[in-house]
């Protein structure tokens, strides 16, 4: 897993830096007895680059489902993804689920990144997991020489998805305020 961390914060920062955009992507230190908040954090005066990333890799081979039982964790009676939600909107940063799939030797690796509102809302409706088509619904990330790239279009998309998950969350809390709901 820790590869996957360190390749894209590599990413993250190559895509900064070639573009002089003021950014820095790191990786939170991980403890074993420590929850953590998030596996990548980016610090950056622009709103669209300032990111809470969890990453995850999984061998496609073996599953067809990013399970939130046996990928996320469950502590002190909250779970994984209930926490970096929390965190997510405390901190006002954009989230994003980074997940790497794995398909064995002589086929490449690819990732995806998925808006963090949409992992939550698939958690929230009580589903089981991610399933592996919705992880690939999502575009992949370029692959140069064994090393992924980063771009501002990949960036934008999930700032977009972000923009419209909070104006819905927005629309139904106004609704509730108010007792109206949107009949289709």
């Amino acid at each position: 897993m820790g590869d996957f961390e360190w390749a894209l914060t590599a990413a993250l920062n190559s895509y900064f830096e070639a573009n002089g955009i003021k950014a820095i992507a790191y990786r939170l230190k991980q403890s074993r007895f420590v929850s953590q908040f998030i596996d990548i954090l980016v610090d950056s005066s622009i709103p669209e680059y300032y990111l809470a990333i969890e990453c995850k890799s999984i061998d496609a081979r073996k599953t067809k489902c990013l399970y939130f039982k046996q990928y996320f964790s469950h502590v002190g009676g909250y779970h994984q993804l209930e926490r970096e939600t929390e965190f997510i909107d405390r901190s006002g940063r954009k989230g994003i689920l980074a997940v790497e799939l794995r398909r064995g030797g002589g086929n490449p690796k690819t990732a995806h990144l998925m808006h963090w509102g949409e992992v939550y809302e698939i958690f929230k409706a009580g589903k089981v997991g991610v399933n592996l088509e919705q992880v690939e619904a999502n575009p992949t990330l370029e692959r140069r020489r064994g090393a992924y790239e980063i771009s501002r279009l990949d960036l934008v998309r999930i700032s977009g998805y972000q923009d419209m998950a909070i104006e819905d969350t927005l629309e139904e809390m106004d609704d509730e305020i108010t007792g109206e709901t949107d009949v289709d």
